[in-house]
């Protein structure tokens, strides 16, 4: 064998070592940037946990929280559907009272804050079955506290098939047409 053809099999003996150990080295490279991909998919998602348990708290501080939620007022009047979206888009819901408790302490934050006169929109409606009264997910409402010594409400009818609380009537509910006006209270639940 000529000393060329030696060199030149070591030359490519050489050349193969050195795409062995660069393919290594970029696999290895692809794996370690996989992992930080990986690792900051976690901390972007631990961050947006943190930004809505922080958006969460200024909504409570400027609310009243009562056990498991707090409440937000908005003085604005607005009609159910329009009232129902910015709850939604404030990461809540319109408030809707499960306790008799719960009922009380939105009647008594509604009438410090909005007004003695006013009425609030409820997330209580019986847009889908007349007479079948439900919150926004569906479900039948367990606690009522429809305002029934005087007007025996709901009375609406299918003309008024969205709630409201009263608060110069003491809390008590009634049924409205869903276009009217009314300001209303968002609720956010917590842990």
């Amino acid at each position: 064998m000529c000393p060329a053809h030696g060199l030149l099999e070591q030359s490519i003996q050489t050349q193969n070592e050195t795409k062995d150990v660069l393919l290594e080295s970029k696999d290895a490279h692809s794996t370690a940037i996989e992992e930080l991909r990986k690792k900051i998919d976690e901390i972007v998602k631990d961050l947006n946990i943190l930004k809505q348990v922080h958006a969460l708290q200024l909504v409570c501080l400027k609310g009243i929280k009562v056990p498991g939620k707090c409440f937000l007022a908005s003085p604005v009047k607005k009609n159910f559907h329009a009232a129902t979206d910015d709850c939604i888009l404030q990461g809540g819901s319109l408030s809707t009272p499960v306790t008799g408790n719960e009922n009380y302490q939105l009647y008594v934050y509604v009438h410090e804050t909005i007004g003695p006169m006013e009425q609030i929109w409820l997330g209580i409606n019986d847009l889908l079955k007349e007479g079948e009264w439900v919150d926004i997910t569906g479900s039948r409402i367990r606690f009522q506290n429809w305002e029934t010594e005087v007007t025996r409400q709901p009375v609406g009818g299918r003309s008024q098939n969205c709630a409201f609380m009263s608060i110069i009537d003491s809390g008590k509910w009634f049924d409205a047409n869903c276009r009217a006006e009314k300001a209303f209270v968002c609720e956010f639940n917590i842990v």
